[in-house]
């Protein structure tokens, strides 16, 4: 999982290219502008930008709204059969009611980064269901339509999936999975959809809009 650690670094070491904030999200079915569309519910195609042009509209975002409303923003781009979303400062995509919409007539699996009042979380959605889905920091907690799908590729990446018994299991489990739980689930993210998201995939061109809610 070494390959996801530049997805994990600290706000203390200064968060990483995307900061402690952010959530990325895998689209199949869609193209880019479609994805867009999605996020701007039909008002926006997106606009050819790179990421230093969505990140300033992110973080302008941010102190116009206080950061209560996520980044505002979303950049998404292809790669091979899929579609990546990138979401700075937000967390909207794996919000339920946010990716049973985004996922109808495609498939869409997202992961959140959120350090401080939110939980870090996991969505797999296919036509408007959740298939599966957990806290980032708590696979043994999972749901969905289908909450033992990806078993088999979280056990290859060395999560516990049985409830903890006692404390002391509890203790054990929270130890384990505390500082491993984003490059985890960046890491099946990249099992399920075969696409490793990459620092140099932040140097791709890609098409930026809005998210607005209802």
């Amino acid at each position: 999982m070494a390959q996801f650690q530049w997805l994990n670094v600290s706000e203390s070491s200064g968060g990483g290219a995307l900061g402690v904030i952010f959530s990325v999200a895998f689209f199949r079915g869609l193209d880019p502008a479609e994805v867009v569309r999605r996020f701007s519910r039909g008002e926006n195609s997106g606009q050819e930008s790179d990421f230093g042009g969505l990140d300033d509209k992110a973080y302008e975002f941010v102190n116009e709204t206080d950061g209560g409303d996520g980044g505002g923003y979303v950049g998404v781009f292809k790669v091979g059969e899929w579609c990546v979303a990138i979401e700075p400062h937000g967390w909207m995509v794996t919000l339920h009611e946010v990716v049973t919409e985004l996922s109808r007539g495609c498939e869409v699996l997202a992961v959140t980064r959120h350090d401080y009042a939110a939980e870090h979380s996991f969505e797999y959605a296919i036509d408007g269901t959740v298939v599966t889905g957990y806290r980032l920091r708590h696979p043994h907690e999972r749901y969905g339509s289908d909450p033992d799908r990806l078993n088999g590729f979280m056990q290859e990446l060395g999560m516990g999936l049985d409830k903890p018994e006692d404390e002391a299991a509890w203790d054990a489990a929270w130890e384990e999975n505390y500082d491993t739980a984003v490059p985890r689930g960046f890491a099946l993210a990249a099992k399920v959809t075969g696409v490793q998201f990459r620092p140099d995939m932040l140097d791709r061109p890609m098409l930026v809009g809005p998210i607005l809610e209802k």
